[in-house]
């Protein structure tokens, strides 16, 4: 992230940061992990990386791991993980690959996590899927506030579906929820978790309408306002839209069921948790030719500020034809449905996974 992005993202706002009176989530310290080097070498053009299978891992016995679905890094430079195991749904790592922390008990269907800083301390929001919930909690585990289902805000009726799969915090403080297991709608609040504004049009192909609307994101890249990055994951694409919820572009990348958007200076980096079959036009054929998808396949993408794929760190290099994409799939199986990414300040990546024979996430090392 450039200096003046960071900047535009560190403000200071007044978000309450006293408890709701919910208890402290217990935290505990577990043993160092054993990190381990792949002689693989993946990816394609100036983003490639040395394979680290074994970074993350750690003793099952004691530190258990189901589904490790996203990762961010903190200000001092952690790399925190959330999971739906309760026995340790949050594990924070250093760069090494050693555990300092982990902590939850609770989160059943704990799914997006994301790290917000107001100037002075850094907060996260857990998405649960299973409780219907958005988190709002200090980095060890105190929770601040919970959103629930909406229609307690009057946003949905209470026979909607609401299972939320993500989150993001505009630039005023304002939360962006996700609802990609629901009913595939955006839903807008205030900092203090006040309802304001429902963004889409629910299930469907159409331009403001999303097919797992799986992840979303701020993008502070430009010189304009910043945007909103949305996830459409069964349309192989991301969508963009203004803050306050006016459609704008489709970004298309056929073959990839990618999960959320995730911005590291001029780059947007995504996991994809698995590649098509066949190749489509999203656009025209989705509805009545649903995709084949390939189980067990999936890789990482990376596109530049200009909307374009790089790189394709464990798929096939990405190739354009008169100015269009073309399909992209799954080249080495390296990975398994991969489900984030997070990228540190050396431009290393760490790649979650869901439904990987319990993996612990891997390091991608930049060369």
């Amino acid at each position: 992230m450039t200096k003046s992005n960071m900047n535009r993202r560190t403000f200071i706002n007044t978000t309450a940061k006293a408890s709701l009176g919910l208890a402290v989530v217990p935290h505990f310290n577990i043993l160092k992990s054993k990190p381990d080097m792949y002689n693989n070498i993946i990816g394609h053009g100036d983003f490639k990386y040395k394979v680290h299978k074994s970074w993350g891992d750690l003793d099952r016995a004691v530190t258990p791991v189901k589904n490790c679905h996203e990762m961010v890094m903190d200000s001092q430079g952690r790399l925190i993980m959330v999971g739906d195991d309760t026995h340790n749904n949050v594990l924070i790592y250093d760069k090494s690959g050693k555990l300092l922390d982990a902590w939850g008990v609770r989160y059943k269907g704990g799914h997006g996590l994301s790290l917000w800083n107001d100037g002075s301390d850094d907060f996260l929001f857990i998405a649960d899927t299973k409780g219907g919930e958005l988190i709002k909690t200090t980095t060890d585990g105190k929770e601040l506030m919970i959103i629930g289902h909406p229609s307690l805000y009057g946003a949905y009726d209470k026979k909607d579906k609401f299972k939320p799969t993500e989150s993001a915090i505009g630039p005023n403080g304002d939360i962006y929820i996700a609802d990609g297991y629901g009913s595939q709608y955006i839903l807008q609040f205030t900092k203090d978790g006040e309802f304001i504004r429902k963004i889409g049009e629910g299930n469907g192909t159409g331009q403001n309408q999303f097919q797992t609307a799986h992840g979303v994101c701020i993008d502070y890249r430009g010189k304009g306002e910043p945007t909103l990055l949305i996830t459409s994951r069964a349309s192989n694409c991301f969508k963009r839209f203004t803050l306050d919820g006016v459609y704008i572009e489709q970004i298309d990348l056929p073959g990839a069921f990618v999960c959320r958007p995730v911005i590291h200076n001029d780059n947007l980096y995504s996991g994809v948790c698995w590649s098509s079959e066949i190749d489509y036009d999203a656009s025209r054929r989705m509805e009545t030719h649903p995709t084949k998808t390939s189980p067990g396949s999936g890789f990482v993408t990376i596109l530049d500020d200009k909307g374009k794929v790089v790189s394709n760190p464990g798929g096939t290099k990405p190739k354009y034809k008169k100015g269009k994409l073309q399909r992209m799939v799954q080249e080495k199986p390296i990975f398994r449905h991969c489900h984030d990414v997070c990228v540190d300040n050396d431009e290393n990546l760490y790649v979650c996974q869901w439904n990987a024979n319990k993996a612990y996430p891997i390091k991608l090392e930049r060369v």
